[in-house]
């Protein structure tokens, strides 16, 4: 898509998913059995045709990085365009880094970046959405409308607590920007992602820096409602917004609902992430497998139900897993019994170990630890 350039935001939200943050953004933690969450919406971008995306990065970023590399496995690796990662737009203090404190600072901290911009048109979305959008239609009916901005939104209120809502017209057009909002009935959730033009988005950047505004929320979709014509753009195909530990488990889990599971990996529009080659899967004539999510180089000799195993987990004989979230080269060993617990890469549970946690509050065990 040659009118439309892409930029994904992966910054420290305050969120509540416990260890799988403490070493990684949120952007990259692993989901699905083999991708990390920014897969979603950067090949979506991809998909859609788009060959140059920005990456603005902030925080524990080290993870994210190692992952995207040079954007190679999303043909982003390019001599002109393609994958850029932003430096980090926050200034030194005493104590640290500066908190996020809005997308608007973010993209003054980069307003050189955009002026190189080739494209006549920007996409702003977050990193930690799930979803798989024709991005494409949304440009179109961008262009269709005539809009200063379009929002991505969708009528089902059920997501996090700390989301944008949007009042609509009968028309589509956006009047009124909600947060926070205790009763959202008869609004639409956004999703956090936004097409606008690159004219008006470097406008919009001077003014509010100008006036040490950091909010696209505040300073924009709220403080320009009655100037500028912004719509939305309604999506009610399958979007998950992961800000806890709780979402985390219950998107993770929605994926063994093969309904759920052909709309997020749809055949047209395919899900990329890094590559790693392994070996088939094994699994015992005398170990069971049933209703799992089960990446490449595993070993399965003991019982596995209900759960998403990620690439080269090893179960061995007599170990129970059911509803479990197992990441990369986990090894459960002998008799070892594990009930709604989500384990991070490297994790070693011991033989005869029982750890059970609840669906509403899962068990997390860090990366690289023995158990």
């Amino acid at each position: 898509m040659k009118g439309l350039h892409g930029i994904i935001f992966s910054y420290e939200k305050h969120n509540d998913l416990r260890d799988l943050t403490t070493n990684r953004m949120p952007a990259s933690v692993p989901f699905g059995g083999r991708y990390r969450i920014i897969d979603f919406i950067l090949s979506s971008m991809v998909n859609a045709g788009i060959t140059d995306v920005g990456v603005v990065l902030h925080g524990n970023y080290q993870s994210l990085l190692d992952h995207l590399g040079s954007g190679k496995d999303w043909d982003l690796s390019r001599k002109h365009g393609g994958l850029r990662l932003l430096p980090p737009f926050s200034y030194e203090e005493t104590g640290g880094v500066r908190a996020f404190r809005g997308k608007m600072e973010a993209l003054a901290g980069v307003r050189s970046y955009l002026e190189g911009v080739r494209q006549s048109h920007v996409v702003l979305a977050d990193s930690d959405l799930i979803v798989n959008i024709p991005l494409q239609e949304v440009y179109q009916a961008h262009l269709d409308s005539g809009a200063d901005i379009t929002a991505v939104c969708t009528s089902s209120v059920d997501g996090p607590d700390d989301v944008t809502y949007f009042r609509l017209d009968g028309e589509g057009r956006i009047t009124e920007t909600l947060y926070p909002l205790n009763d959202p009935t008869g609004c639409y959730r956004s999703l956090e992602m936004y097409i606008l033009s690159k004219d008006l988005l470097l406008e919009l950047v001077d003014e509010c820096m100008s006036h040490d505004l950091c909010s696209f929320r505040g300073a924009v979709l709220q403080a320009k409602a009655g100037a500028l014509n912004i719509r939305s753009f309604v999506w009610d195909g399958y979007a998950a917004q992961i800000h806890t530990l709780k979402d985390y488990y219950v998107r993770s889990m929605e994926l063994l609902d093969p309904t759920i599971r052909r709309e997020i990996f749809h055949p047209q529009r395919p899900i990329h992430t890094k590559e790693r080659n392994d070996a088939s899967t094994y699994v015992d004539p005398n170990g069971t497998c049933c209703n799992c999510l089960v990446a490449d180089g595993c070993t399965i000799e003991g019982t596995v139900e209900n759960s998403i195993l990620f690439r080269g987990v090893s179960v061995e004989k007599g170990a129970e897993i059911k509803n479990c979230i197992l990441m990369q080269d986990t090894a459960v060993h002998r008799d070892a019994v594990l009930h709604q617990v989500v384990a991070d890469k490297n994790v070693e549970i011991m033989a005869s170990r029982t750890l059970m946690g609840h669906e509403g509050y899962p068990m997390v065990i860090s990366k690289g630890s023995k158990v």
